[in-house]
């Protein structure tokens, strides 16, 4: 069994900051990536921004230059710093990550989600 909790979501005005973090833990061998992935209301789930075991990342358009996506391996955490908060952002964040467990060698986990909420 692999769980993911993130925390960290809320109301923030616009121009602000959050920090989400997401916890990956249980049956885990080897994480290959961990991102953050989106759903506003009435639309798709889309990726925010992902980063793999090496630090490569890699970010949605219209969030590149103010997100920075984290990763601390030996901890099986990722962070999502969001600054210069737009209205836009707003939806609820789910973590996301690929990995290998104890007796799968590829897996795909979601975390419950983290509302963020950004007033304008």
């Amino acid at each position: 069994q692999v769980q993911l909790v993130e925390s960290g979501g809320g109301l923030v005005q616009a121009g602000g900051s959050l920090t989400l973090s997401c916890v990956a833990s249980g049956s885990i061998r080897t994480i290959y990536t961990m991102g953050w992935y989106r759903q506003a209301p009435g639309k798709q789930r889309e990726l925010v921004a992902r980063i793999t075991t090496g630090g490569s990342t890699n970010y949605a358009d219209s969030v590149k230059g103010r997100f920075t996506i984290s990763r601390d391996n030996a901890k099986n955490t990722a962070y999502l710093q969001m600054n210069s908060l737009k209205s836009e952002d707003t939806g609820v964040y789910y973590c996301n990550t690929v990995l290998r467990s104890l007796v799968s060698p590829l897996e795909d986990h979601w975390g419950q989600g983290t509302q963020v909420t950004v007033s304008s």
